[in-house]
């Protein structure tokens, strides 16, 4: 994700990296050579000519910024709602942590503290690679034993599988009485809140929007798009590509900025930081232990969550 400093309205004229700009200029060099060839031909096709006035194109480019802005709307409540839950994964990881710490015995009495937070890394990270859809086991064999790698060899839900052997962790204990049952219960609750995120995150990963919606709005920028300079020629004359491919990159834009975060864990500039989350979450955790921190992932520009 590109996060920036407040630019002045000049830079932001100019800037590249974060700008949807790049994904879109195949279709923009389209609308100028069509535009062209309609300012050329003076709006005709095989010499017949395309009988478009402006009239009927603010009508329609009403209606399409309506669904345009809806569809936006919707994406971006999904990436609002994938950056609530992280949020949620880092308090919960944060506190299950500093509870772990505190009110559990030390390794010598049994509960392995160590262990229990290094799976909870471990954790993070899975969670991160199977929203990805890429290979944990890097990650996960920086933090995990070889026994807890046997363990999760071949299954579809990692994360879920490192939540239970948490929770494996802290019935151990609650049945050797290394702590109150109340405290076991305390920790068992950030476990689960640790799980709804989980869920979260899939039923944001598996419901897309529609794709009859997608489909309906993208051909119909399109066909505004294409059959827009023909509709200008007769009144704008030479200025029509010009026109056209602004408009056009303001359709365009939108439709790719809404494809971008309606996918909030998704590698695109716009998407969520995940890696920099997963290593913010995985530095805050080692520095309650005392132990040491990696270096910070920072996404182009500094990014944290807080």
């Amino acid at each position: 994700m590109i996060v920036r400093p407040s630019a002045n309205w000049l830079r932001m004229l100019f800037v590249w990296d974060g700008s949807v700009l790049k994904s879109i200029i195949p279709q923009l060099l389209l609308i100028l050579a069509i535009s062209s060839l309609a300012v050329a031909t003076d709006g005709r096709i095989a010499g017949i000519k395309i009988p478009l006035d402006t009239a009927p194109f603010p009508l329609v480019g009403v209606s399409l910024a309506i669904f345009l802005g809806f569809r936006n709307n919707a994406a971006y409540a999904r990436f609002v709602e994938a950056r609530q839950i992280w949020g949620r994964i880092l308090i919960a990881a944060r506190s299950l942590t500093s509870q772990a710490l505190t009110y559990l015995p030390q390794e010598d009495d049994g509960f392995a503290r160590k262990l229990f937070v290094r799976r909870l890394i471990a954790f993070v990270y899975a969670l991160t690679h199977q929203l990805r859809g890429t290979d944990p086991r890097p990650d996960l064999a920086r933090y995990l034993n070889e026994e807890d790698l046997e363990h999760l060899s071949g299954m579809d839900y990692i994360p879920v599988a490192l939540l239970d052997r948490l929770r494996l962790m802290l019935a151990r204990a609650a049945r050797k009485g290394q702590g109150p049952e109340q405290m076991l219960w305390m920790l068992d609750a950030q476990v689960g809140e640790l799980a709804a995120a989980v869920g979260g995150c899939e039923r944001i990963s598996n419901t897309p929007i529609p794709y009859s919606y997608g489909v309906l709005v993208h051909r119909t920028v399109y066909l505004y798009c294409f059959l827009l300079p023909f509709g200008l020629v007769d009144a704008i004359g030479l200025a029509t590509p010009l026109i056209s491919v602004f408009v056009a990159y303001t359709l365009f834009a939108l439709e790719a900025i809404a494809q971008e975060i309606s996918e909030p864990f998704g590698t695109d500039p716009n998407c969520l930081a995940l890696d920099a989350m997963t290593r913010t979450i995985e530095r805050s955790l080692l520095e309650q232990c005392g132990q040491p921190k990696p270096e910070p992932v920072v996404a182009n520009a500094a990014y944290n969550i807080n």
